[in-house]
């Protein structure tokens, strides 16, 4: 699906949102002094996938393809932490 150009800055600007509350969460900054004090440096990369599709009741110019999200337990774990909550039906 083609997305238009406000539709990709507000997408960026969510990005920008989420680093931003990753950054400043005291839960994580806590987190990174306790590695460090157990003599570890801490590299984190997250990876942010973000799918749009229309709004129902609008008719989409595509058909729009599902795709299975496979998660591991621990996955699960880490995102509860995050207080990320995902439906898990289709899982």
């Amino acid at each position: 699906m083609e997305i238009d150009d406000t539709a990709k800055e507000i997408v960026q600007e969510i990005g920008a949102a989420i680093n931003s509350a990753v950054e400043s969460s005291p839960q994580v900054a806590e987190a990174i002094e306790r590695l460090r004090e157990a003599g570890y440096e801490m590299e984190l990369t997250l990876r942010l996938e973000i799918g749009l599709r229309p709004h129902e009741g609008e008719e989409a110019d595509e058909e729009t393809d599902e795709a299975a999200l496979d998660l591991t337990d621990e996955d699960l774990r880490t995102l509860r932490r995050m207080k990320i909550r995902i439906d898990d039906e289709g899982l």
